[in-house]
């Protein structure tokens, strides 16, 4: 699936070594990020603006101008911060301090978290389309933003397909609540209780496959470790605010691919795809079959509950939604 050892790149060694250190430095940044809000505004209002101008000014000749890479570290920088938005913005009274009017409150407002998840991940599914279509079992040679090259192939449009699903999934819209604060954690935390496990492992295994079919000199570290860290911290410290964690770390690590983009693209923290078309097709067969088993327990649960998974939650009676619940304010 991987290339080690190779003339020029990673060995196993260095990188399951700089694996390891992507993985903590996006954990320990999520922590920061979420637990502070001021935190939160230096990371996704003040530094973007800074390293945009960088990007435009010194570092216009390296950095990736394509439309994905683009797209990708600014609608993520806009969600971290209509996040931050919904967790923080609040009017009081001047003299009671009392809590008169909240964004998190304001239903329009909650559509914003699955309208930018589903543009995030509908970025990704053209880009898929685009890949097959243009590169079908051929190697395309060094692109923008893939030195290596990318295989495209049937496995593009499978994937693509289980991305579609992972969209018509997201479910429970208007159920978003702040987490309450307590002495060990105040950082009000946007918790999705009908986002679940299984919706997220869909997710996680999709996206890889992206990066593996579209940018597979990525897909070690903005793959592997890039997954990992927020569904670990969703499942442990940080319960039921995946998608806060998720935008959080995709944020800076686009940010950072944005700054230093030969880290992935040469020298000895380079990993590449073996271009095999077998691993390509199990892996894309992976993705939309476990997308499509997303979607048909999602169908199921309407037809029994008959509920609305976009107006209302679909998983209310579910030990998992309960458990997230619990955290929440009242």
């Amino acid at each position: 699936m991987f290339a080690f050892n190779t003339a020029e790149g990673a060995t196993l060694v260095s990188a399951l070594s700089m694996w390891f250190v992507v993985f903590i430095s996006l954990f320990i940044f999520n922590e920061f990020a979420r637990r502070w809000k001021l935190a939160g505004f230096f990371s996704f209002v003040i530094l973007p603006v800074f390293l945009s101008i960088l990007w435009m000014t010194a570092l216009k000749e390296t950095t990736y101008t394509d439309w994905f890479h683009l797209a990708k570290v600014y609608s993520a920088t806009a969600g971290c911060i209509g996040f931050w938005c919904i967790r923080h913005v609040v009017k009081k009274d001047k003299k009671t301090g009392e809590v008169l009017w909240r964004l998190a409150n304001n239903k329009i407002a909650l559509c914003f978290p699955p309208l930018i998840l589903a543009v995030n991940i509908l970025e990704a599914v053209i880009r898929d389309f685009e890949v097959g279509s243009m590169y079908w079992l051929v190697n395309s040679g060094a692109i923008e933003g893939e030195v290596v090259g990318v295989l495209g192939g049937p496995w593009n449009y499978m994937n693509a397909v289980a991305g579609i699903l992972n969209i018509i999934t997201i479910t429970g819209w208007f159920g978003i609540v702040l987490r309450k604060q307590t002495k060990s954690d105040a950082s009000k935390d946007m918790l999705w209780p009908d986002m679940l496990w299984f919706w997220i492992l869909a997710y996680d295994v999709w996206n890889f496959v992206y990066t593996y079919n579209c940018i597979p000199t990525h897909s070690w570290y903005a793959g592997l470790a890039l997954l990992i860290a927020p569904t670990l911290c969703a499942f442990t410290i940080g319960k039921g605010a995946w998608l806060q964690h998720r935008a959080q770390t995709l944020a800076i690590w686009c940010m950072f691919a944005q700054t230093f983009p030969a880290f992935q693209d040469q020298g000895r923290f380079m990993v590449s795809s073996t271009y095999n078309p077998m691993i390509y097709t199990i892996l894309g067969a992976l993705s939309l079959g476990i997308n499509v088993a997303v979607f048909g327990f999602m169908m199921y649960r309407v037809v029994k509950t008959k509920r609305n998974p976009y107006l209302g939650e679909l998983y209310t009676d579910m030990k998992e939604y309960r458990a997230i619940k619990s955290l929440a304010e009242n």
